[in-house]
């Protein structure tokens, strides 16, 4: 999906919702866990179906799949299938977080851009160009880039301020303007870093930003907008246990819809103010 695409998706759907496919075989609904083989399958299988009419995007993590080991694999693979079968205008996000020297990177990108042919890949830019580069040179493929996180230990490197100035995540957003460009390279900013927006925009004023942390995570849609949104409205926002763990019992999936839902309204009225 290219970024005219995209965007396309945005306002004919009136929402820029990412929902997270985070499937936790605690949190989900026992009846799942109890009677099939392949319960986080079928639980996303149930998410996606009712959560479609109101999202632009998916996001699987891929830790949520990889500690279960081949079965884990197995149901990320059949989610991905899914989607791109039944659901092929929603933009599909691999969060993985990968990122290594160059010849490794070459691997990771053939295995999520050509194995899984997923839209968009989560990358850390820890190691630089050479850790980035081999990710970008997919036609119509995302890159998207660590640079301003919501956890606690953010603080400890990302906000590290240099002697002219330039704090650790304004030095990773201007470095990579030159490996990538606003057709392929968007930028992971948590929602709960508010009026920090506008620095971001200061430096990436046009690239697409990946959003996590509205919902369960305490961060405020309607911040997020006032200091990010752009003219293409240029946010994907994701939230995940907000919408899938809406409910644990048999009528999960129709609570996550109305969840998901519940956030759309929420960013139509943020579009159409964009508009107006």
């Amino acid at each position: 999906m290219n970024r005219s695409q995209l965007i396309k998706q945005i306002f004919e759907k009136k929402s820029f919702l990412c929902v997270g496919l985070d499937p936790d075989v605690n949190k989900m609904p026992q009846h799942l866990t109890e009677s099939t083989d392949d319960p986080i399958f079928q639980f996303n299988k149930s998410i996606i179906d009712a959560t479609a009419a109101y999202c632009v995007a998916y996001k699987p993590n891929l830790a949520f799949y990889e500690c279960h080991g081949v079965k884990g694999i197995e149901a990320f693979e059949h989610t991905v299938h899914y989607i791109k079968k039944y659901y092929p205008n929603h933009f599909l996000i691999a969060d993985a977080k990968r990122g290594d020297i160059g010849n490794t990177s070459t691997m990771y990108a053939r295995t999520f851009f050509e194995q899984y042919d997923v839209d968009a890949l989560t990358v850390a830019p820890y190691m630089g160009a050479d850790s980035v580069l081999p990710f970008l040179e997919y036609k119509d493929k995302w890159v998207i880039l660590l640079a301003l996180t919501s956890n606690k230990g953010s603080e400890d490197f990302q906000h590290f301020t240099d002697g002219k100035g330039v704090k650790l995540f304004e030095r990773v957003i201007d470095r990579s303007q030159e490996w990538g460009d606003v057709n392929n390279m968007m930028y992971v900013v948590g929602a709960t870093q508010g009026s920090r927006f506008a620095d971001i925009r200061r430096h990436a004023p046009h690239n697409f930003l990946l959003v996590p942390g509205v919902g369960a995570q305490g961060g405020d849609l309607h911040e997020v907008c006032k200091y990010g949104m752009t003219k293409d409205c240029g946010l994907l926002v994701n939230s995940s246990r907000a919408i899938i763990y809406a409910s644990k019992g048999t009528d999960f999936a129709e609570a996550a819809g109305v969840a998901a839902e519940q956030v759309q309204k929420q960013m139509s009225i943020e579009l159409g103010a964009l508009k107006g």
